[in-house]
């Protein structure tokens, strides 16, 4: 079982010395991966639900998030064997061809490092700030993941889908990785679904094991229904909300989670290497000896 470590750039921003430090210290200690998430803009009031619970920790004041291509492009100059991902970029928000270009050429200068995490986005306010559809995200996600499978593998690249017509044209870089890993984020049918379609890994946010048991299942269904088996695609889960400590690790493999990344938002510059260091202790080992 892999492990990762969800970096914390929500709240008082760290420096870029500071962000290094944590994703450099994370590798020296056998950490799979890195993970990093996306909100353009954080507001006083919402006007959505969060998906994953009744209050939100998207509060307006001195608070933000880097940019996900961005930051991990800074990481992958940083870093030299740990996996980068985004936990997960919000599809939807950008134009397709653009995402693909920002992922292919994170991959392309990371020497294949790149998991991309793709979720739809659950802010009306961040999608309207943007001037761009809330309605009917998901059709259009299903799309946009059609016109960038074709951007990263075909030359020339062409796609004519329901929501974005991609007339032939030629984009380079391809990403190094063939084909690159694609983590469909959220925990609904409709995820799942797509999940099965379109993705190389689900990317499970803030549930717990038996829960994921019981996700797992239906995508075992949905990637039957299109042809799929399980083994064709990765289950990894951010508990997020959820306690995790060793036991919950082990049940969350044997909920057929291959991949655990640790909510590590208690990583800090004061405590980066005392905490890393339990965090190793507590989850390497164990995980180590679940094995694939």
């Amino acid at each position: 079982m892999k492990i990762g470590v969800f970096l914390n750039s929500t709240g008082p921003m760290l420096s870029g010395e500071d962000f290094v430090a944590i994703a450099r210290a994370a590798e020296e200690r056998g950490f799979d991966s890195l993970w990093v998430s996306e909100h353009i803009a954080f507001f006083d009031h919402l006007e959505s639900t969060p998906p994953f619970s009744e209050r939100s920790a998207m509060v307006a004041g001195e608070y933000g998030i880097f940019d996900p291509f961005a930051a991990l492009a800074f990481l992958a100059s940083a870093t030299q064997r740990i996996r980068l991902g985004t936990g997960v970029a919000l599809v939807t928000q950008r134009n397709p061809l653009q995402t693909a270009k920002l992922a292919a050429t994170i991959d392309h200068l990371s020497a294949g490092r790149l998991d991309l995490g793709l979720g739809l986005g659950w802010v009306r306010q961040e999608f309207e700030a943007l001037d761009v559809p809330f309605a009917n995200r998901g059709r259009r996600a299903d799309s946009y993941l059609q016109v960038m499978r074709a951007l990263w593998e075909d030359d020339p690249s062409v796609c004519d889908t329901p929501d974005y017509r991609l007339p032939p044209v030629r984009h380079w870089p391809k990403p190094m990785q063939r084909p690159l890993p694609v983590h469909i984020g959220g925990n609904t049918d409709g995820a799942l679904r797509r999940t099965a379609r379109f993705g190389n890994g689900w990317y499970a946010f803030n549930l717990a094991p038996d829960e994921v048991s019981e996700r797992a299942a239906l995508l075992e269904t949905e990637l039957a229904r299109v042809g799929r088996k399980k083994e064709d695609v990765r289950i990894s889960v951010c508990g997020y909300q959820k306690p995790v400590d060793r036991d919950a690790m082990l049940r969350y493999h044997d909920a057929g989670a291959r991949q655990l990344i640790l909510f590590s938002t208690d990583v800090g510059p004061e405590n980066r290497e005392k905490r890393l260091d339990e965090y190793a202790e507590t989850f390497l080992e164990a995980a180590r000896e679940c094995g694939e």
